[in-house]
């Protein structure tokens, strides 16, 4: 049997981690290859697959390493519930941005305008691979492939074009950025070939990205409501272009634990 250490240790320096069961679901489910997978409960592991993921039960069983609480402990910087973890390949940051490059585009792309909080980078991305967004770009320099973005997106950053670029690199197709002081999102269609760009909560949008802008747009809100939380400026904003025209492209939403 291999060694599932050996394994991890040769990996680790540039493998993405994914952090627990869903996150390894979902790699997999989106073609990520995955070179080592280990987990404190092989029998539970697979019971889990069998309850909510058959379609990739037999690729688990062949996958999964059962390894010691101690050893799965020394890993994981912050050990998952389900005992679960795995290292992924990165796909190329070439064929991503073929990917976000591509014209024209069956959805838009999400933009996060130098996003400070790993966690909520991570909603985003698997707000955006639910939607069937083309992909998910931030600016500045929080990394969206960080473990914590990763553990945040359940493993989605698989199912859409994730990377990071400077405001001149963004992906062609017009240019809608929210804003408090933008019209009315409702009385706006947005096209599929959209860039949706999203500030951080405390600072909002860049110079850059405002001045780039084609169109300032703002979420209805009550007045003396401060913000929005980021994911759900970003849930709003793809529900929006979904009901108003890229309903006949994007995916049903479901939801999913």
């Amino acid at each position: 049997m291999t060694d599932p250490l050996a394994g991890w240790r040769a990996s680790a320096g540039t493998a993405v981690l994914l952090d627990g069961f869903h996150a390894l679901k979902h790699a997999l489910r989106f073609g990520a290859r995955v070179p080592v997978a280990v987990t404190t409960d092989r029998r539970a592991a697979l019971a889990l697959a069998e309850e909510l993921a058959g379609d990739v039960r037999d690729t688990l069983d062949e996958l999964l390493t059962e390894v010691p609480q101690a050893t799965y402990a020394s890993l994981m910087p912050r050990p998952h519930p389900t005992g679960v973890a795995a290292l992924a390949v990165r796909p190329s940051r070439e064929a991503n941005l073929r990917s976000l490059a591509r014209t024209p585009r069956p959805a838009p792309v999400v933009v996060l305008d130098n996003p400070r909080n790993l966690g909520n980078a991570g909603a985003v991305i698997r707000l955006a691979a639910g939607f069937g967004a083309a992909g998910v770009v931030t600016t500045g320099t929080l990394d969206p492939w960080h473990p914590t973005v990763v553990r945040g997106g359940a493993g989605l950053h698989f199912a859409t074009a994730v990377e990071r670029l400077g405001v001149d690199e963004l992906p062609a197709g017009p240019l809608f950025a929210l804003d408090p002081e933008g019209e009315d999102i409702r009385g706006v269609t947005l096209p599929d070939d959209a860039v949706l760009a999203f500030g951080s909560e405390r600072s909002g949008l860049s110079p850059e990205v405002r001045e780039r802008a084609d169109r300032l747009l703002a979420l209805p809100m009550r007045p003396q409501v401060s913000s929005y939380n980021l994911a759900t400026s970003v849930a709003m904003t793809l529900y929006h272009w979904s009901a108003t025209g890229g309903a006949a492209t994007a995916p049903p939403v479901v939801t999913e634990s």
